[in-house]
């Protein structure tokens, strides 16, 4: 009924881009703030665009996220600065967030109902630190046992995605071994992380029309809605 390999008894749900919408509000906030950065630079200005927010910020830590686009230009900056350009990018997720709101894909939310439902366990894995705020906004928080967030890997010193960490976590959380367990994701750092922890099934999420990467990346099965895993 849930499309999902026998013998699996847990699912491992990001949030941005899987449960909610909050996607587009992330990418838009990277953009502004790297642009910003960019303008301000001696070089000649580049935009930052789609392929890079998928390539080297989508679902890695803020810090880590900046430190990876910068690579990707040439550009070094020391520790402070790379923290106050994640900053700047956090404060403007949550005015984004406090403006828009926020939705829920509802395919999604029946589909973790459904897992509910057949006795599965569930927590949410994510890199963002607003995770807790963000299922408190969309009134779904009930539906989960347990989440691994920002705040949770800067706690405890765990590498971001594309690194398995995160997601071993939650397995963790729900006493679940890797291989029992389900990652959703539709970054493609977090299918490498789902791909790199031996979990027992990784779902690939297609929001924007990368399913080829996807797979690529380590997806066994790419969907562009999670209800069309149920029967």
């Amino acid at each position: 009924m849930l499309g999902l390999p026998d013998g699996m008894r847990a699912c491992l749900f990001d949030l941005d881009g899987v449960l909610t919408q909050t996607a587009k509000v992330h990418a838009a906030a990277w953009k502004q703030m790297f642009d910003e950065y960019l303008h301000s630079r001696p070089e000649p200005f580049r935009e930052f665009t789609q392929d890079d927010y998928e390539d080297y910020v989508d679902g890695r830590p803020r810090e880590d996220g900046v430190r990876s686009f910068l690579k990707s230009r040439g550009i070094d900056l020391d520790e402070h600065a790379v923290a106050e350009l994640a900053d700047r990018k956090n404060d403007l997720v949550q005015r984004l967030i406090h403006e828009q709101g926020v939705e829920v894909y509802e395919g999604s939310v029946r589909y973790v109902e459904a897992v509910r439902d057949a006795g599965l366990r569930r927590a949410v894995v994510s890199s963002s630190a607003n995770t807790h705020e963000v299922l408190r906004v969309t009134g779904i928080e009930h539906l989960f046992e347990a989440v691994v967030d920002g705040l949770t890997i800067e706690r405890d010193g765990l590498k971001g995605k594309p690194a398995p960490d995160s997601f071993l976590a939650g397995a963790r959380a729900l006493d679940t071994e890797p291989a029992a367990a389900v990652v959703f994701e539709d970054a493609l750092a977090g299918v490498e992380a789902g791909r790199a922890g031996k979990f027992g099934f990784v779902v690939g999420v297609d929001r924007v029309g990368h399913a080829d990467d996807l797979r690529e990346h380590g997806a066994d099965v790419v969907v562009t809605d999670l209800a069309q895993l149920l029967a």
